[in-house]
Protein backbone atom coordinates (compact mmCIF):
# COMPACT_ATOMS: atom_id res chain seq x y z
CA UNK A 1 0.00 0.00 0.00
CA UNK A 2 1.23 3.89 -0.98
CA UNK A 3 1.48 6.14 1.91
CA UNK A 4 2.17 9.57 1.60
CA UNK A 5 5.68 10.89 3.28
CA UNK A 6 6.46 14.51 4.30
CA UNK A 7 9.33 16.57 5.37
CA UNK A 8 9.54 17.61 8.64
CA UNK A 9 8.39 21.32 7.81
CA UNK A 10 5.37 19.50 6.55
CA UNK A 11 6.28 19.71 2.26
CA UNK A 12 5.48 16.69 0.61
CA UNK A 13 8.25 14.47 -0.22
CA UNK A 14 6.58 11.88 -2.64
CA UNK A 15 5.51 8.40 -1.39
CA UNK A 16 6.53 5.31 -0.25
CA UNK A 17 5.42 1.56 -0.71
CA UNK A 18 4.73 -0.11 2.80
CA UNK A 19 4.43 -4.10 3.48
CA UNK A 20 1.27 -5.36 3.75
CA UNK A 21 2.83 -7.84 6.46
CA UNK A 22 3.79 -5.03 8.29
CA UNK A 23 0.84 -2.39 7.94
CA UNK A 24 -1.98 -4.30 6.29
CA UNK A 25 -2.87 -6.69 9.24
CA UNK A 26 -6.29 -6.32 11.14
CA UNK A 27 -5.44 -5.90 14.61
CA UNK A 28 -5.87 -8.36 17.25
CA UNK A 29 -6.59 -6.80 20.78
CA UNK A 30 -5.50 -10.28 22.33
CA UNK A 31 -2.25 -10.17 20.76
CA UNK A 32 -1.74 -6.71 21.67
CA UNK A 33 -2.64 -7.41 25.16
CA UNK A 34 -0.56 -10.42 25.57
CA UNK A 35 2.27 -8.29 24.21
CA UNK A 36 1.80 -5.17 26.28
CA UNK A 37 1.10 -7.65 29.77
CA UNK A 38 4.58 -9.62 28.71
CA UNK A 39 6.54 -5.92 28.64
CA UNK A 40 5.17 -4.26 31.77
CA UNK A 41 5.29 -7.52 33.41
CA UNK A 42 9.02 -7.54 32.77
CA UNK A 43 9.35 -3.91 34.20
CA UNK A 44 8.09 -4.67 36.93
CA UNK A 45 10.26 -3.68 40.12
CA UNK A 46 8.83 -6.82 42.21
CA UNK A 47 10.78 -5.25 45.25
CA UNK A 48 7.71 -5.88 47.39
CA UNK A 49 8.46 -7.22 50.81
CA UNK A 50 7.52 -8.01 54.20
CA UNK A 51 8.48 -9.64 57.21
CA UNK A 52 7.69 -13.09 58.31
CA UNK A 53 7.61 -14.68 61.91
CA UNK A 54 11.37 -15.62 61.63
CA UNK A 55 12.09 -11.65 60.05
CA UNK A 56 10.60 -9.97 62.94
CA UNK A 57 12.24 -8.34 65.75
CA UNK A 58 10.91 -9.68 68.41
CA UNK A 59 11.19 -11.65 71.84
CA UNK A 60 10.89 -15.33 71.40
CA UNK A 61 9.63 -15.90 74.85
CA UNK A 62 6.73 -17.58 75.67
CA UNK A 63 4.42 -14.74 76.60
CA UNK A 64 2.69 -16.85 79.53
CA UNK A 65 2.92 -20.69 80.86
CA UNK A 66 0.93 -23.30 78.17
CA UNK A 67 -1.73 -24.45 80.90
CA UNK A 68 -3.62 -23.29 83.83
CA UNK A 69 -5.06 -19.78 82.23
CA UNK A 70 -8.17 -20.25 80.36
CA UNK A 71 -6.72 -18.34 77.43
CA UNK A 72 -5.93 -20.02 74.20
CA UNK A 73 -2.17 -21.81 74.06
CA UNK A 74 0.77 -18.83 72.91
CA UNK A 75 4.38 -19.01 72.09
CA UNK A 76 6.28 -15.89 71.52
CA UNK A 77 4.57 -12.91 70.09
CA UNK A 78 5.90 -13.29 67.09
CA UNK A 79 2.84 -14.99 65.70
CA UNK A 80 0.86 -13.39 62.76
CA UNK A 81 -1.91 -13.03 64.87
CA UNK A 82 -0.48 -10.29 66.84
CA UNK A 83 0.39 -6.80 66.61
CA UNK A 84 3.99 -6.66 65.02
CA UNK A 85 4.16 -9.62 64.73
CA UNK A 86 5.50 -11.50 61.21
CA UNK A 87 2.93 -11.46 58.17
CA UNK A 88 1.88 -14.87 57.06
CA UNK A 89 2.40 -15.57 53.33
CA UNK A 90 3.24 -12.04 52.56
CA UNK A 91 5.11 -10.66 49.45
CA UNK A 92 8.77 -11.21 48.97
CA UNK A 93 10.86 -9.99 46.13
CA UNK A 94 10.13 -11.76 43.12
CA UNK A 95 10.60 -11.48 39.48
CA UNK A 96 7.39 -10.93 37.43
CA UNK A 97 8.51 -11.50 34.11
CA UNK A 98 7.18 -14.32 32.17
CA UNK A 99 8.09 -15.91 28.87
CA UNK A 100 6.33 -15.10 25.38
CA UNK A 101 7.11 -16.37 22.41
CA UNK A 102 9.67 -14.54 19.81
CA UNK A 103 7.15 -15.24 16.71
CA UNK A 104 4.20 -13.61 19.02
CA UNK A 105 6.09 -10.48 19.86
CA UNK A 106 7.43 -10.05 16.50
CA UNK A 107 3.60 -10.69 15.53
CA UNK A 108 2.11 -8.12 18.01
CA UNK A 109 4.22 -5.38 16.45
CA UNK A 110 3.41 -6.09 13.55
CA UNK A 111 -0.55 -5.58 14.88
CA UNK A 112 0.49 -2.35 16.44
CA UNK A 113 2.01 -0.85 13.69
CA UNK A 114 -1.63 -1.97 11.87
CA UNK A 115 -3.49 -0.76 14.04
CA UNK A 116 -1.80 2.80 14.16
CA UNK A 117 -2.51 2.82 10.17
CA UNK A 118 -5.90 1.91 10.33
CA UNK A 119 -6.08 4.73 12.62
CA UNK A 120 -4.68 7.33 10.61
CA UNK A 121 -2.49 8.20 13.09
CA UNK A 122 0.85 7.10 11.75
CA UNK A 123 3.01 9.52 9.78
CA UNK A 124 5.97 8.65 7.45
CA UNK A 125 8.90 11.75 7.63
CA UNK A 126 11.26 11.81 4.51
CA UNK A 127 14.23 12.22 7.54
CA UNK A 128 14.89 13.64 10.98
CA UNK A 129 18.20 15.83 10.04
CA UNK A 130 18.23 18.83 11.41
CA UNK A 131 21.35 21.84 11.01
CA UNK A 132 21.81 22.88 14.40
CA UNK A 133 20.15 21.17 18.09
CA UNK A 134 17.23 24.28 18.35
CA UNK A 135 14.57 22.83 20.58
CA UNK A 136 12.17 25.68 20.10
CA UNK A 137 12.19 25.02 16.08
CA UNK A 138 11.69 21.62 16.69
CA UNK A 139 8.82 22.29 19.60
CA UNK A 140 7.27 25.08 16.47
CA UNK A 141 7.42 22.20 14.24
CA UNK A 142 5.74 19.38 16.26
CA UNK A 143 3.11 22.70 17.28
CA UNK A 144 2.33 22.97 13.88
CA UNK A 145 1.97 19.50 12.63
CA UNK A 146 -0.59 19.19 15.88
CA UNK A 147 1.70 16.31 17.74
CA UNK A 148 0.69 16.14 21.06
CA UNK A 149 1.64 13.04 22.62
CA UNK A 150 4.23 11.13 19.85
CA UNK A 151 6.33 8.63 19.19
CA UNK A 152 9.32 9.34 16.67
CA UNK A 153 11.08 5.75 15.37
CA UNK A 154 14.29 6.76 13.27
CA UNK A 155 16.53 4.41 11.11
CA UNK A 156 19.55 2.56 13.28
CA UNK A 157 20.33 5.54 14.85
CA UNK A 158 18.82 8.88 15.60
CA UNK A 159 19.72 11.53 14.10
CA UNK A 160 22.25 13.41 16.73
CA UNK A 161 20.67 17.07 16.61
CA UNK A 162 17.00 15.73 16.14
CA UNK A 163 17.82 13.92 19.70
CA UNK A 164 18.90 16.97 21.76
CA UNK A 165 16.52 18.98 20.45
CA UNK A 166 13.63 16.63 21.31
CA UNK A 167 15.09 15.92 24.83
CA UNK A 168 13.60 18.77 26.34
CA UNK A 169 9.61 18.73 24.51
CA UNK A 170 7.13 17.18 26.54
CA UNK A 171 5.54 14.74 24.92
CA UNK A 172 7.61 13.56 22.33
CA UNK A 173 9.37 10.12 22.48
CA UNK A 174 12.25 9.42 19.94
CA UNK A 175 13.70 5.75 19.52
CA UNK A 176 15.74 3.84 16.87
CA UNK A 177 14.46 1.03 15.22
CA UNK A 178 15.89 -1.40 17.36
CA UNK A 179 13.58 0.06 20.22
CA UNK A 180 10.49 -0.24 18.51
CA UNK A 181 8.22 -1.77 20.82
CA UNK A 182 3.96 -2.58 21.42
CA UNK A 183 3.45 -0.60 24.18
CA UNK A 184 4.89 2.80 23.36
CA UNK A 185 3.75 2.21 19.95
CA UNK A 186 0.17 1.97 21.71
CA UNK A 187 0.69 4.56 24.25
CA UNK A 188 0.97 7.80 22.08
CA UNK A 189 -1.43 9.09 19.91
CA UNK A 190 0.88 9.75 17.04
CA UNK A 191 3.66 7.43 15.51
CA UNK A 192 6.12 8.75 12.88
CA UNK A 193 8.36 6.76 11.26
CA UNK A 194 11.32 8.07 8.95
CA UNK A 195 11.59 6.51 5.49
CA UNK A 196 15.14 4.73 6.80
CA UNK A 197 13.31 3.46 10.22
CA UNK A 198 10.58 1.78 7.40
CA UNK A 199 13.33 0.12 5.74
CA UNK A 200 14.72 -0.94 9.17
CA UNK A 201 11.45 -2.30 10.41
CA UNK A 202 10.91 -4.32 7.62
CA UNK A 203 13.93 -5.61 7.74
CA UNK A 204 13.66 -6.79 11.17
CA UNK A 205 10.20 -8.29 11.03
CA UNK A 206 10.80 -10.50 7.61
Amino acid sequence: MKLDVIKLDGGKAGSIDLDEALFGLEPRADILHRVVRWQRAKAQAGTHSTLGKSDVSYSTKKIYRQKGTGGARHGSKKAPIFRHGGVYKGPQPRSHAHDLPKKVRALGLRHALSAKLKAGELVIVDSLALAEAKTAMLAKTVSERGWKRVLVIDGATVDANFALAARNIEGIDVLPTIGANVYDILKRDTLVITKAGVEALEARLK
